[in-house]
């Protein structure tokens, strides 16, 4: 019954119901609205000329991603009065405004504690001068600094994080912080639940923060009050308005635990069962994540304290939740250097998109990737294609068990033409891959939450860790060959055989690839 309260509930107030919404207005507007206005129709249709020429202006002339310039020019000249009226809604939230200044305003007051470390940066120009752009990019437009000395852990399973996570939250002394993009009850929520109580009563600060999109059908409305009257400080960032929210607008998709200021963990698993497998939702759920100990979790502290004091009437004292000088435990990989970095997409910085790039374009022997999806623009083709010409192993690792079939149906739409120029993609053939993870060259490296697709690179608020020259590099890419062996390679025999109506739905969809 819960379950179908919760379909019906995504069915109302979903993105596509939305879409539909606004095309049958158009309709009604067209046919219905020239009837009765028909002594007015050419004034309204000057009107309406002018204010799509004026929007048409704006999109050409705006530093806009030319897939979205598309996209919008497409929307607003097949259906100009909902097209514009779709425009301004989600280019216009209510919010949004005030969110950019205080994400800025919060910037600001933590800019001092994000001090670059110098000699790292001539250690690393030292050691391979091209890899310092990169650096120092995270630095100069991000505001992220390099930390040297680094200490990570890889998990490559959701199982093997969650581990590990109850191991690191029954030390907490001081504080603990999570920010996740999902949280759902089972088992893996109220194993965590219940630390986190015990920890309030032993005088420990929580914070719990999690992403609005939350409170569509995984959790009550009420439930952050809830949490609140046990001791819990909990959040939830931007909740969602029935039919006054776009479901894929500015989310928080991060996940972010930070204990002590001495562990912190970041990567794809969000809490939910079937994560670690606890239930089946789309065959095997294959994940990943990393452990960060050293003074780089500060990175991860100050990240999540600003998204947290986005809802706050004061700041943070940032600096009571900062430490230094943390030495690793055993079983960490020890050495090379991390970069911990936020991307946001209420500012000019393409973080996400720029990090990938850069990997991309300077590897010299491999590229391999594990992400969700596959939705590309036209600079990230490009980037993949090019380093195929150059004789670099791209290998890309996607679901072969999809959790949303339109996702799965735009990226097949791109297989052939990567193919083709080179690219070799396989499919996780047990179930579902939602790890979003890069290697090159056993050199760096990134394990985070951003994945190939327009949401993440543009629209949603994502974490991860640049890694360089650590030895974790080892663990990531062991891990990428033994998934790959439980993999189907795609070939192009394999990509005509497809379903040729699947693949004209792809291709159709990557008209409004952006707002998928």
């Amino acid at each position: 019954m819960a379950t179908g309260f919760k379909r019906f509930w995504k069915l109302v107030f979903g993105r596509t119901t939305i879409l539909a919404v606004l095309i049958i207005t158009q309709i009604v507007l067209l046919f219905g609205g020239f009837a009765v206005l028909s002594s007015r129709v050419m004034a309204i249709q000057y009107c309406v000329v002018f204010l799509v020429i004026a929007i048409l202006m704006y999109l050409l002339n705006s530093r806009m991603d030319s897939d979205f310039k598309l996209m919008w020019i497409i929307i607003i000249l097949a259906a100009p009065v909902l097209g514009v009226a779709f425009f301004a809604f989600t280019k216009f939230q209510y919010g949004v405004d005030r969110i950019r200044r205080r994400i800025n305003a919060v910037e600001d007051v933590q800019k001092p504690y994000r001090t670059q470390n110098i000699d790292a940066v001539e250690r690393i120009k030292n050691e391979m001068p091209r890899d310092v752009g990169i650096i120092n990019y995270l630095d100069r437009q991000a505001n992220f600094p390099v930390y040297d000395n680094a200490s990570v852990k890889y998990f490559p399973l959701g199982e093997d994080k969650f581990k590990e996570l109850v191991i690191q939250l029954e030390r907490a002394e001081e504080y603990i912080f999570m920010e996740y993009f999902i949280i759902a009850r089972g088992y893996m929520w109220d194993t965590v639940l219940e630390i986190l109580k015990r920890k309030v009563a032993e005088g420990v600060e929580v914070r719990l923060l999690y992403d609005g999109t939350n409170t569509l059908s995984l959790l009550p409305l009420n439930y952050a009050r809830k949490l609140n009257e046990c001791g819990i400080q909990c959040k939830v960032f931007s909740p969602m308005i029935p039919f006054l929210a776009t479901h894929q607008n500015n989310r928080d998709h991060r996940k972010i635990v930070v204990i002590d200021g001495k562990v912190a963990f970041t990567g794809g698993i969000n809490l939910a069962d079937e994560y670690i497998n606890k239930i089946e939702r789309f065959g095997h759920w294959k994940d990943t994540a990393i452990m960060v100990q050293g003074d780089a979790v500060n990175s991860f502290t100050l990240m999540f304290l600003q998204m947290w004091d986005v809802g706050s009437e004061k700041m943070s004292d940032y600096s009571s939740y900062l430490r230094y000088g943390n030495l690793p435990e055993l079983g960490m990989r020890n050495g090379g250097y991390i970069v911990p970095y936020g991307d946001s997409p209420l500012d000019d910085v393409l973080t996400g998109e720029c990090v990938y790039l850069d990997i991309i374009n300077s590897a010299t022997d491999y590229v391999h990737i594990m992400t969700p999806y596959l939705i590309l623009d036209e600079e990230m083709i490009d980037c993949l294609t090019f380093a195929a010409h150059r004789g670099v192993d791209v290998k890309l690792i996607l679901p072969h068990v999809p959790d949303k079939q339109y996702a799965y149906m735009l990226a097949r739409s791109y297989y052939a033409e990567l193919i083709k120029e080179g690219v070799k993609i396989y499919e996780y053939t047990p179930g579902f891959v939602h790890a979003k993870v890069f290697t090159s060259d056993d050199v760096k490296g990134v394990v985070g939450t951003i994945n190939l697709d327009f949401r993440s690179l543009y629209l949603h608020f994502e974490c991860a860790a640049y890694i360089w020259r650590n030895p974790v590099i080892y663990d990531i890419e062991a891990d990428f060959q033994d998934t790959l062996a439980q993999c189907q390679e795609i070939t192009i025999k394999d990509c005509k055989s497809y379903n040729k109506l699947k693949l004209l739905v792809g291709r159709i969809l990557r008209l409004i690839a952006p707002l998928m």
